[in-house]
């Protein structure tokens, strides 16, 4: 494993927000992560995998490897699942390593100006629900034509990534996008817990329904959820992307929001901002205004899975929903969160619903934030490789607790002409709690 030589190139790393060279000396190279890494089950290549990242970020430390465009692309080409620090034998966290790595490469390295130009638009836009919800009027409108593109001979002429865009456009409605949750909801007999809900910013734009069955679900088990309507982005996206300093704006933001409304839990259905918020703690800790108040505000925050089985025994009947659910496990979730039993325990309580564990099920569907869309090749074979594995089930739905993953995977469903639908397992025990048949999900 050598690193390129240094030519006329400065280090790689300054100091400021440096990869830890403790955290990345941890690894022994005992090659564990290998099987486990996307990309390397992709190409098999040394370079392409945790370890050959690690090895080339410690090169970057020790300057013997320059920001060149080499060095970039397999940094670029990591999903950062965590599926390593899952397998990894000695502990070595990858996702504080990756995510510096990714800040010094957002500071020192010049993209070309179609990828600068795409990234400052999306950052421009998914953070921010207002302007999303602008843009996403016109697909609202005419989504069926531009659905229908996507899938058509005519995408192939497009270039990667507006084909890439097209294959995920979401199904959105006026309804959908303009609709408003309630800031608060009382819970349904003696309260157990006041909860916060983060909204997010694709989540309540696209999949409204999703925060819906959410309120109802913690409703009924007892939870008065607030749902603030000044909250902001959590600051995932950018986080996993590097920009470290707009994803803390967005953590501090978030933490003022939800200490001012005094909510005992925050609740998250997106597996990468709750992976995210978890993490407020170590973003925050060199800030000394507010690295307490981030300690104790990731503290509080649980997946939606998590919250609901940590209430103990279930307040709201559940009614039979007969249907075969093929459960995907979201990366930040099962990897990031270390949360795998929760949401198969909730399925697995309705009557009358088979639960099903496609083969690589913690392997990583090719969403990974915007990954899909900087990264369509890659990303698009990772999609038809889960797809696979969860058609061989035959299910009638596909579970998964991330909005990314939802768009990912039904896009590449659609691709490979599969019919079922593809849901948050929240959105499964809402229809049970309401003894809605699962075809109407």
């Amino acid at each position: 494993m050598e690193a390129e030589p240094v030519v006329n190139q400065a280090p790689a790393f300054d100091r400021v927000d440096a990869p830890s060279a403790a955290l990345a000396d941890k690894c022994v190279h005992c090659g564990f992560c290998l099987p486990s890494c996307p990309t390397y089950l992709l190409w098999g290549e040394e370079m392409d995998s945790p370890r050959g990242r690690i090895y080339l970020m410690r090169a970057g430390l020790d300057g013997r490897a320059g920001m060149s465009e080499a060095f970039v692309r397999h940094f670029d080409a990591c999903l950062g699942c965590m599926a390593c620090v899952t397998a990894c034998p000695s502990g070595v966290q990858y996702g504080p390593l990756i995510e510096r790595t990714r800040a010094q490469i957002e500071r020192h390295y010049q993209r070309s100006a179609g990828d600068r130009i795409l990234r400052a638009a999306l950052f421009g836009i998914l953070p921010h629900p207002g302007r999303l919800r602008v843009l996403l009027v016109p697909l609202a409108l005419v989504g069926g034509a531009v659905a229908a593109l996507g899938r058509s001979g005519l995408a192939r002429a497009l270039p990667g990534r507006i084909r890439s865009l097209l294959a995920l456009a979401p199904r959105v409605s006026l309804t959908s996008l303009f609709g408003q949750l309630p800031e608060r909801t009382p819970a349904v007999g003696p309260r157990r817990l006041r909860v916060g809900l983060l909204t997010g910013c694709v989540q309540r734009i696209v999949f409204p329904h999703v925060n819906r069955a959410t309120v109802n679900v913690l409703a009924h088990e007892g939870c008065d959820v607030l749902a603030p309507a000044d909250q902001g982005c959590c600051g995932a996206l950018p986080l996993h992307a590097g920009r470290l300093d707009d994803a803390r704006a967005c953590a501090r933001r978030l933490i003022a929001v939800f200490e001012a409304a005094g909510v005992e839990r925050v609740v998250v259905n997106a597996a990468g901002c709750g992976s995210a918020m978890k993490e407020y703690g170590e973003l925050l800790a060199e800030d000394p205004a507010w690295s307490g108040r981030a300690r104790a505000f990731a503290a509080r925050v649980r997946d939606v899975s998590e919250a609901i089985v940590d209430l103990g025994e279930p307040r709201a009947v559940r009614h039979p929903l007969g249907a075969r659910v093929a459960y995907h496990d979201a990366c930040h979730l099962a990897h990031g969160q270390g949360v795998r039993t929760a949401p198969r325990d909730l399925l697995r309580a309705i009557p009358g619903l088979e639960l099903l564990s496609p083969a690589e099920s913690d392997v990583c569907c090719g969403s990974a934030g915007i990954y899909n869309l900087v990264q369509p090749a890659p990303a698009a074979e990772l999609g038809e490789r889960k797809v696979r594995h969860l058609a061989a089930l035959t299910p009638d739905v596909v579970a998964t607790g991330n909005p990314g993953c939802i768009m990912q995977i039904a896009a590449a469903a659609g691709r490979a002409g599969q019919k079922w639908r593809v849901v948050h397992p929240i959105e499964l025990i809402d229809a049970s709690i309401r003894g809605k048949p699962a075809r109407q999900i």
